[in-house]
């Protein structure tokens, strides 16, 4: 039974691509015939992406917290796609787990350049093509620990909190139809739960069944859903 909302082509902006959520949400945006636009810091992983899916998705390295690149990116992207469906800012870090006392200050500074930063670059690149056009949704990945917090992972969780903040605010500047959400992907087995919970991450699901659910999922969020701290359903 065919799904009028997955069904339709969109153009989908991913950024942390190559790797775990982002790499998963790729096959699976491509396997239900979408087009993905995505970047990532790994030249390899982008270039195997490139090799290995065709066009019209389109992939480029980038570190999402350097603004005129995100600018200058953004730009050729809506040269060659127009204004995408659906921007998912997904590109995260976490630093070592420790006391905040105790963190290395560039390596924090960095982790706010990328989770939050970062995302307002892109969201400034692609949105006032969006609003022109007069749709589209953005989706900023949030975290159990933008809801909560845990000790050692402070200044990822106030990344994430204020993931929360920016997203929500962007929901009540956004013209309708448009939309902001902020989503928690849910605990799933990546490189990154392991920094938190080692061997127990195994516990949990892999990218890839995360992905069978969270892309129809993605794919039909719309203006109902603005402002609402949202969750991947099952996860």
């Amino acid at each position: 039974m065919q799904n009028p909302v997955t069904d339709v082509m969109k153009k989908i902006v991913l950024t942390g691509c190559t790797k775990g959520l982002g790499r998963a949400l790729v096959d699976e945006f491509i396997a239900l015939g979408h087009t993905v636009i995505g970047c990532g810091r790994n030249s390899e992983a982008i270039l195997d992406l490139r090799f290995s899916i065709a066009a019209p998705s389109t992939f480029d390295v980038l570190d999402v917290a350097e603004a005129k690149k995100v600018e200058l990116w953004a730009e050729r992207m809506l040269t060659q796609h127009g204004a995408p469906d659906l921007v998912i800012n997904n590109a995260g870090l976490l630093t070592n787990p420790a006391p905040l006392w105790k963190q290395n200050s560039a390596e924090v500074a960095r982790l706010f350049q990328v989770n939050l930063t970062g995302v307002v670059h892109v969201i400034q690149g692609f949105v006032p093509a969006m609003i022109e056009r007069g749709s589209g949704v953005v989706v900023n990945l949030s975290s159990g620990w933008g809801r909560s917090v845990s000790a050692d992972f402070a200044p990822y969780c106030a990344s994430k909190w204020g993931i929360e903040g920016l997203t929500q605010a962007l929901a009540e500047e956004l013209p309708a139809p448009l939309a902001a959400v902020p989503l928690s992907p849910g605990v799933i087995d990546t490189a990154m739960l392991r920094q938190c919970y080692a061997e127990g991450a195994g516990e949990y699901p892999g990218p890839a069944a995360w992905a069978k659910a969270a892309a129809p999922f993605l794919l039909q969020l719309s203006r109902k859903d603005n402002g609402h701290s949202l969750t991947v359903p099952g996860f």
